[in-house]
């Protein structure tokens, strides 16, 4: 046993704070990029937005590195003087005394003039910051109900273990033991509870604080007065109307199939899910980062730089690093961040639209005859056509938008699955989905297509693909199985 030193020459790959700036600009949305943008003009002094200056031209990463070049040189030789007067931007004080005195000196306005009286004002309706939800819908109504304080304990634990579709569930607790759990919780005997439960069940929307599907039906037909035969069947053939299966309900109840297809229509117009309108998503509003403009024949791919501030080195500093070297020192690192900064975003800028021209090469026939023909493609092709690695490719295109004269579109929706065909190129997965949605639309209601059937339609357009594939792209979009897709008249 010895120590030794030995010198050794190895290649390494090390992530510099500037590369990983880079790469997590490369794989930001146009929002969290803006958003970015903003925490950094707050935090660093010499960055300038020229959006809020006279200077609205485009500041391309060489016109930076320029300017950081200059102040650098500037910094270094350390021997301009400062000439600007210390007092030449000192304001003049304002005088209260007199601002005071003109004010109370000024008449009053005339009594019978008054800005914005009372009845010109909004109602409180229309100044709510946000809609109503299902929960205090129901506390109101609980609030507003004849109920002792342990039903008011009761009622507010049932509230605030419904679901988004109005439904009662409590974690880890059977339906039929919700009730006994929830009453014991409020100190109250669980057939007060279920006398309690049975009133808010009529609260508006009607239906809430069920259950079970069949139970929110039944409240339901209660309240609106619906006839027996329309009791019965949600009672106990839920099952055979979710399939359609009229045939059994008949037989089983002893009535016409037809007079069960005309229950199973007011059936349908009854709420299964009662809370749901008051379920508000936030609309989401996509920007695109880059267009695709057709001039003629020929396709060009635009970046969006609206709404995007432009960055530049502010010469503002130049003056607090002349004979502070503390200033110096810090005004140095916010430059060198600035500069990392600038140049990240404006490779990622050119990395997107390098992208982008290639998948428009390689999609031609996309954008000049439809969705039929879009060409399979993976991250690999573009990959090899740019020059960059498939990780690259992959961060450049989440959460990045097109808009081309198609529609708006995800850059990864552009990148399929090959469906392999024997006489023929391969076609895409989106193209195939695109068939069987055509093929549906295209159907008889009364004797819609199987997803065998569907097979052998799509094998005579030599594409040929496992019957649970289209049960799997039918699933995805959105499309019922041919037993619930049938009308029976």
């Amino acid at each position: 046993m010895e120590i030794k030193q030995q010198l050794r020459l190895s290649q390494q790959l090390v992530m510099t704070p500037q590369l990983q700036q880079a790469i997590k600009l490369l794989q930001m949305s146009r929002m969290e990029l803006s958003e970015l943008v903003q925490e950094e003009l707050l935090e660093n002094p010499v960055l300038e937005d020229t959006l809020e200056g006279r200077d609205n031209r485009e500041v391309t990463a060489g016109e930076v590195a320029a300017e950081a070049t200059t102040i650098e040189k500037q910094v270094a030789s350390d021997d301009r003087a400062a000439t600007d007067d210390p007092n030449k931007d000192k304001k003049e004080d304002i005088d209260w005394e007199r601002y005071l005195e003109n004010h109370a000196l000024q008449a009053p306005m005339p009594g019978g003039i008054r800005r914005g009286g009372d009845d010109e004002l909004p109602g409180v309706d229309q100044t709510l910051t946000r809609a109503e939800d299902l929960t205090e819908h129901l506390l109101f109504q609980l609030r507003m109900g004849d109920f002792v304080d342990d039903e008011q304990r009761f009622g507010a634990l049932v509230v605030g273990n419904l679901e988004g579709s109005g439904m009662l569930r409590v974690d880890g607790v059977a339906p039929e033991d919700v009730v006994p759990r929830l009453a014991e919780e409020a100190g109250l005997h669980p057939e007060d509870a279920e006398e309690v439960l049975a009133m808010m069940q009529r609260f508006d929307p009607v239906g809430c604080c069920a259950r079970s599907l069949e139970e929110c039906l039944l409240v339901q037909v209660a309240h609106f007065g619906l006839d027996e035969l329309t009791r019965k069947v949600v009672a106990g053939h839920l099952t055979n109307l979710e399939r359609r299966n009229y045939n059994a309900i008949a037989r089983d109840l002893g009535g016409e199939v037809e007079e069960i297809y005309d229950v199973a229509q007011v059936i349908a117009e009854l709420e299964p899910r009662p809370g749901r309108n008051y379920v508000s998503e936030e609309p989401r509003y996509i920007t695109p980062d880059v267009y695709v403009h057709r001039v003629g024949e020929e396709y060009f791919v635009v970046a969006n730089d609206d709404g995007m501030p432009r960055l530049k080195i502010s010469g503002f500093y130049r003056a607090a690093m002349a004979d502070n070297p503390k200033a110096k020192e810090y005004i140095q690192g916010k430059l060198r961040s600035a500069q990392w900064l600038i140049r990240s975003i404006d490779q990622r800028r050119k990395t997107i639209v390098k992208v982008t021209e290639c998948i428009v090469e390689k999609q031609r026939d996309f954008f000049d005859k439809g969705i039929e023909y879009l060409k399979p493609m993976i991250l690999r092709d573009v990959a090899e056509s740019v020059g960059m690695h498939e990780s690259t490719i992959s961060r450049v295109t989440s959460n990045k938008y097109v808009h081309t004269p198609r529609g708006l579109f995800e850059l990864k929706f552009f990148f399929n699955s090959a469906i392999k065909r024997a006489n023929a190129a391969d076609i895409a997965s989106e193209s195939v989905k695109q068939a069987i949605k055509k093929i549906v639309a295209g159907e008889d209601p009364k004797a819609p297509f199987s997803d065998q059937k569907i097979v052998q339609i799509l094998r005579e357009s030599d594409i040929k693909i496992a019957r649970r594939t289209v049960a799997k792209y039918r699933e995805m979009l959105g499309i019922l199985s041919s037993a619930k897709r049938k009308q029976y008249f």
